[in-house]
């Protein structure tokens, strides 16, 4: 068997690990490269594989950098199938249609500004609606603890990961006719954190001989998930007080049903006022209509308090969900005190940006950073506190309040990550993926401290082979 990380291999996103097993190729994940916009487009456009040559893809999670590239591989030749769970399927229903539909619209909007039309040098999307379309005919859907057939001596299964909304730990299972021997593998995708609201814990996974494991948080603790509630309203509360907006970048996945799920809890206990709230994200209001069509994810305290007494977790108040561009627009003409939470939450793409150029240079005003900033992002930009930011390459001067609340990340910290590979039964070998270079190495010692001695950080690029011992 051999690996090659083809992606998130010593950064964080792009996630896709290519498995080659009996001359049949299979890979986890197939995502989105997130950063500079050179260097995006170049390690999007150019895979370090031949997608015609894939037998099977399975993936993790929809999150576009675990997922927003499944298009590229259809445009590149692929014609297998896409293995996942129901939640990830109908997720990616929106978000890779989503995912098209900006690239398009941007490039279109690049094609109208002065130093394209005279360079005449704009770049065609990654991919199209219609590329987007063909990939999800491919999606083959599957329970949690299902097992499949991948191919001929290869067996899978999907364990909730705790992370997003489907999202799955993938334990393989692979057996070699010559040896007559067996090797298990588990991919973690992302792990999530114990005792977040609105979803499970992460599952325990069965004995496994190799480990690929993200580390996005390999050396950082979060705060505690137990006051969010009293820390979002000190920050709600302040803009009240100066009559501003609130805007708050979040990935329409997940987080911004995390965001609209704490602030329905804060206004029920009154921790802050009834304001208005505008969740301004086509793709969002999407997502949360999946949410609650997949209440088996669920936890048992949401299940109980909102969706068996026939509530909406994600619907209250002055909560609306803005549609078509003239809504958005209309916000900015709109007076405070109120909250706009919008896409992307990197700060990268989507209608956030729009906001942010309208906004940032009133100190009136706040921009709340609940997720994880990649580097060379304009949201890891705000949140190391550069005072002056380009939007749509043109400068702007931060003079709104920025905040930063890791109480929302979705991903396994440290503590997590530790406790959770603790406890799996058999590991021989550990590869730290879907991390910074600090993050990598701090948390390869801490598993070396804790008895995990044989644990590499591959490079980007990088094959490996596994002997069936």
């Amino acid at each position: 068997m051999k690996i090659k990380f083809a992606g998130a291999a010593g950064e964080v996103t792009g996630s896709k690990h290519l498995i080659t097993f009996n001359n049949k190729k299979i890979l986890l994940d197939c995502g989105m490269f997130q950063g500079r916009r050179k260097d995006a487009d170049e390690k999007n456009r150019n895979l370090l594989f031949d997608p015609k040559e894939l037998d099977v893809v399975i993936l993790s999670h929809a999150h576009i950098d675990h997922s927003g590239d499944l298009p590229i591989l259809i445009k590149q030749g692929y014609k297998g199938p896409i293995y996942s769970t129901h939640a990830t399927r109908d997720l990616c229903n929106y978000m890779l249609c989503d995912s098209a539909y900006i690239q398009e619209r941007e490039v279109e909007y690049l094609k109208r500004k002065k130093k394209y039309k005279e360079s005449g040098q704009v770049p065609e999307p990654l991919y199209t609606m219609e590329d987007a379309e063909k990939t999800l005919n491919l999606f083959h859907a599957v329970n949690y603890e299902q097992s499949f057939i991948v191919e001929e001596g290869v067996v899978a299964s999907f364990y909730d990961a705790g992370h997003i909304l489907g999202s799955a730990l993938t334990h393989l299972i692979f057996y070699d006719k010559k040896t007559k021997k067996h090797l298990r593998l588990c991919f973690t995708g992302d792990l999530g954190r114990r005792g977040l609201p609105i979803l499970r814990n992460p599952q325990a996974i069965p004995a496994t001989d190799i480990l690929i494991s993200e580390c996005t948080y390999g050396n950082r603790l979060h705060a505690s998930i137990n006051t969010v509630n009293e820390d979002l309203a000190v920050v709600v509360n302040e803009v009240c007080k100066k009559g501003g907006k609130l805007i708050i970048p979040a990935f329409a996945l997940e987080r911004a049903q995390e965001v609209v799920y704490h602030l329905n809890v804060c206004t029920k206990k009154g921790l802050i006022p009834e304001i208005p709230i505008y969740v301004d994200s086509p793709l969002a209001g999407n997502l949360t209509e999946v949410f609650r069509a997949h209440p088996e994810c669920f936890d048992t305290k949401v299940f109980d308090e909102f969706i068996q007494h026939g509530n909406n977790p994600f619907g209250f108040g002055k909560l609306k969900y803005t549609r078509s561009v003239e809504e958005s627009k209309s916000l900015n003409n709109k007076t405070g005190p109120m909250v706009i939470i919008s896409a992307s939450g990197m700060c990268e793409h989507g209608r956030i940006l729009h906001h942010l150029k309208n906004h940032i240079e009133d100190n009136k005003n706040t921009v709340l950073i609940v997720g994880y900033q990649a580097d060379h992002t304009l949201g890891r930009k705000l949140v190391e506190g550069q005072k002056q930011v380009n939007i749509f390459g043109d400068s702007y001067k931060v003079r709104a309040g920025v905040y930063v609340m890791d109480a929302f990340s979705g991903h396994a910290d440290r503590s997590d990550l530790l406790d959770y590979i603790g406890k799996i039964e058999d590991v021989k070998k550990i590869f730290l993926v879907h991390g910074e270079q600090t993050q990598l190495h701090a948390f390869t010692d801490a598993l070396g401290t804790n008895g995990f001695n044989d644990v590499h950080v591959p490079f980007y690029g990088e094959e490996v082979e596994i002997p069936f011992e």
